[in-house]
């Protein structure tokens, strides 16, 4: 009988242990938790929730959402993808929903309902879950695999290191032969103290183009004031995109938003019909565009030198040009980040190029395998850093299985 180890009693862990024993009853597997708790980023995710995956059904379009591991992932994905994780969640009676944003959630509305379908799994295939369990080295003696913890040492025939993102694990995997590509955070919100937003908490824009400024990097989406800057999809896109551009810039840059994601020129001449149509009408009272609401609008009129009585017919062009940059070319000084908690996310991990993605396993070491996060391998907020798990997790049980 083939002994299996997993290190880490989180999604990846549990996806592979699940899939391995299932297609091949005769292994012996047992998980091992450092942690009093399994599963503890399926609880959180999603708002308690858990968000499973991504209604994104073409291997080609969901490799555009991982800033690291694009390539890789690609024909992976071709194995097993987001309708697989529909139909493995189904089989198992936990159906799914896609919501309106496309992120998937199961029917049930709670993290509990994966929870319990993975420990059902586990109880049911006769699968060992120590917790509590910290592993401090990992290494080969006589063809075989010593896992060393506090308590005892086990043996091995095959690793599975599923441990997620931890400077601990990963010492863990230089040990082993690997090179560790350096992590810095990811999805992260900008910490940017502007009078403009002040006071602004929870005001949102549903399609904001946000750049940074002296880069490449761009990103569209809905966007949300908060006490400490700006969040939101197009911001925590653009600090995914950017995890290692902004670590190298010390989290301090200049930010343009485009709050409208339309052009200068569109916006100012929305305002210039404004002055015609509608002359004797006080700017600062109503906003003309959908999009803003009453109290960014105001913000916007006063830094714009439009003082509080004016009306449209009042307003030099040169106003009128100054509002529409300030809708369509707002600079915001970004000083810090903010982590996103619940999502947390690390760029950085096992150097990709020393893993074989037919199968997870290591190039270094022949039954060595890393799925989920502790590979160098993130992806943008929505489901997409599972549907990586439930990948990896299941090509890993089929090399498992042989």
């Amino acid at each position: 009988m083939s002994k299996v180890i997993i290190i880490g009693g989180g999604a990846a862990g549990y996806f592979t242990a699940i899939n391995a024993k299932e297609n091949n009853p005769e292994l012996d597997i047992i998980i091992l938790e450092k942690g009093k708790d399994v599963l503890q980023k399926v609880k959180i995710s999603g708002g308690g929730r858990c968000n499973v995956t991504h209604a994104c059904f073409t291997p080609k379009e969901l490799i555009e959402f991982y800033p690291r591991g694009k390539k890789e992932l690609l024909g992976p994905f071709h194995q097993f993808m987001t309708g697989d994780t529909f139909e493995w969640f189904e089989n198992k009676g936990v159906p799914l929903k896609i919501e309106s944003d496309n992120r998937v959630f199961p029917e049930a509305n709670t993290s509990q309902a994966i929870i319990d379908c993975f420990q059902n799994s586990v109880d049911k295939l006769g699968i060992k879950v120590l917790t509590n369990t910290g592993v401090n080295s990992v290494y080969q003696q006589e063809k075989q695999w010593v896992v060393n913890t506090k308590n005892k040492d086990f043996i091995a025939d095959k690793v599975v290191i599923a441990a997620g993102s931890s400077k601990k694990v990963w010492e863990l995997c230089k040990t082993l032969d690997h090179k560790i590509v350096e992590p810095v955070p990811s999805l992260f919100t900008f910490n940017i103290n502007d009078k403009r937003l002040v006071d602004l908490l929870g005001i949102s824009v549903p399609n904001a183009t946000v750049n940074i400024v002296g880069t490449k990097l761009e990103a569209s989406g809905p966007l949300l004031i908060t006490h400490w800057g700006m969040s939101g999809p197009a911001v925590l896109k653009l600090s995914a995109f950017g995890a290692r551009i902004l670590a190298d810039k010390n989290y301090q840059y200049n930010v343009e938003v485009n709050w409208l994601s339309r052009s200068t020129d569109k916006v100012l001449n929305v305002l210039l019909n404004l002055k015609k149509k509608e002359p004797r009408k006080t700017v600062i009272l109503k906003s003309p565009f959908t999009e803003i609401s009453k109290r960014l609008w105001e913000r916007f009129v006063l830094f714009s030198g439009i003082s509080k009585n004016q009306n449209w017919a009042d307003l030099k062009n040169t106003q009128l040009e100054q509002l529409a940059n300030e809708l369509t070319k707002g600079l915001y000084n970004a000083n810090g980040r903010t982590t996103f908690k619940d999502e947390f996310v690390t760029a950085g991990g096992v150097d990709l190029k020393e893993i074989n993605f037919k199968r997870f396993e290591s190039k270094q070491h022949k039954n060595l395998f890393f799925v989920g996060e502790v590979l160098n391998i993130d992806a943008v907020t929505g489901g997409f850093n599972f549907q990586n798990a439930w990948t990896g997790g299941y090509i890993c049980a089929i090399a498992l299985a042989e």
